[in-house]
């Protein structure tokens, strides 16, 4: 039975031990390897050594159940982690609904999202692999400030490249990457054939991003590259948040109807919602898992199951994944951290067996509900997680019409202290709506690379 806490907190004794890697229990044959961008064959470590170290390579195509976590990694998780877990009460109570609305934070990491989850253990894993500096792609700008953060910690170097449209729209991301030691260009920028090919797309992508950091990550040996979604170690390293989840849902006396979180690559969807699917899977407990993406970048709900690559400039490896294109560049809505033409093959692979089901919000819906939520629960939301915020009110009334005391939990992977500028557009009733049209799902199939049809 629940009980009338609204906080739920852990100790540092209570931080994880291992990581969840859900590949190890995927029902069915493993999903489709990646192929090799120059072979066309199926990728090897060597294709990956190039950019990333191998105990990360290691992480991506191991088996095991569970990988442990270094004690070094471990050491750092404790300036943030264990992150509460805190019950919507008020929203509950203003949606006049019986569910119970849960949520994770992870707004309280030094760069104010669930990114650092990820970049300590890459960052350390890079500095014993004896890298001195590393490259990467940033959206809203939360991935590149977390890498530079965690670089700061092992005295790795630096560089990032932050989309266009987010660059321009979150100056403070930047000051936040160069307080921590980073450096930071527009992408996409004159610094690289990727980006100087994509001149002609100046509100940029992550595509585009990852085109570049990958090219200079590539031409420099005491450099690496460093992803912040997307493949399976960086999945794997979030599953820090649904196995605290689980703990505390023990503490409160409730289980999860649903488990939702918002979509761009996969990350923080992967994070909190991984532990609770092994349990599913192992038939421990019966739970529905909600992915939530923007309208206007519909990878999930209107790409199509295809190999793609990762980047515009077709310098990673193919994934099998629902994508819509690697040269889509999408319509500038403010959660930059979503617009990613692909997504992980992992979450693909889950949507694709049908355990996981897809929805798509508009831009001005995501921000109604974000408000709301600040407005209720006092936290102002980033725009990506008010995706998951909106999913969560939506499941919360279809609960209140049916009369059930559904069970809620999504994650709130970090605050919105940097998007206000949007917050100031929808509140004066001038933030634009994009959506994908079927024009655009046209263009994008007819460029997508010659490679094997998935079953």
């Amino acid at each position: 039975m629940a009980d009338d806490r609204t906080t739920f907190l852990l100790t540092a004794d209570d931080i994880p031990t291992h990581w969840v890697n859900i590949a190890a229990d995927l029902p069915g044959d493993p999903p489709p390897p990646p192929l090799s961008p120059r072979t066309g064959q199926p990728a090897g470590p060597e294709d990956l050594a190039a950019i990333f170290p191998m105990a990360l390579i290691e992480q991506e195509v191991s088996a095991e159940a569970s990988i442990a976590i270094p004690d070094a990694v471990r050491d750092a998780y404790q300036l943030w982690r264990p992150t509460p877990m805190r019950r919507a009460r008020r929203l509950e109570q203003a949606l006049n609904t019986p569910a119970r609305i849960y949520y994770k934070y992870e707004g309280g990491s030094p760069a104010g999202s669930h990114k650092p989850n990820s970049a300590v253990p890459q960052a350390y894993a890079n500095k014993e692999a004896g890298i001195t500096r590393l490259a990467t792609e940033t959206g809203a700008g939360q991935w590149g400030s977390s890498l530079a953060f965690a670089c700061s910690l092992f005295g790795l170097e630096c560089e990032v490249w932050m989309v266009g449209s987010s660059y321009d729209q979150k100056p403070y991301r930047r000051s936040m990457i160069q307080t921590w030691g980073g450096t930071v260009h527009r992408s996409p920028s004159d610094r690289t054939e990727a980006g100087r090919a994509n001149a002609s797309h100046p509100t940029g992508s992550l595509g585009i991003a990852i085109s570049e950091a990958v090219e200079v990550a590539a031409q420099r040996e005491d450099t690496n590259y460093a992803l912040g979604s997307v493949l399976n170690h960086v999945l794997l390293h979030q599953t820090v948040i649904g196995i605290e989840a689980i703990a505390q849902m023990e503490m409160a006396g409730d289980r999860p109807d649903v488990v939702i979180g918002c979509v761009g690559g996969g990350s923080n969807f992967g994070g909190i919602a991984f532990p609770f699917l092994r349990e599913k899977l192992r038939g421990d407990r019966d739970v529905r898992f909600v992915a939530a993406e923007p309208a206007a970048c519909p990878t999930l709900t209107r790409g199509v199951y295809r190999y793609d690559f990762g980047d515009t400039a077709g310098l990673t490896p193919l994934m099998p994944m629902y994508t819509l294109g690697h040269d889509f560049v999408p319509a500038p809505v403010h959660a930059g951290g979503l617009r990613y033409h692909g997504d992980s093959p992992l979450v693909s692979a889950l949507v694709r067996a049908g355990l996981v089901e897809a929805r798509a919000y508009r831009q001005n819906e995501t921000f109604e509900a974000a408000v709301r939520f600040a407005r209720t629960e006092g936290v102002i939301p980033a725009p990506e997680p008010a995706h998951a915020i909106r999913a969560a009110i939506e499941e919360a009334e279809a609960a209140r019409e049916a009369g059930e005391k559904r069970v809620i939990l999504f994650n709130l992977c970090g605050h919105g202290h940097f998007d206000l500028a949007a917050y100031d557009a929808y509140l004066a009733g001038t933030l634009e709506d994009p959506e994908f049209s079927d024009a655009d799902m046209q263009d994008a199939l007819t460029r997508l690379p010659e490679a094997p049809l998935l079953a």
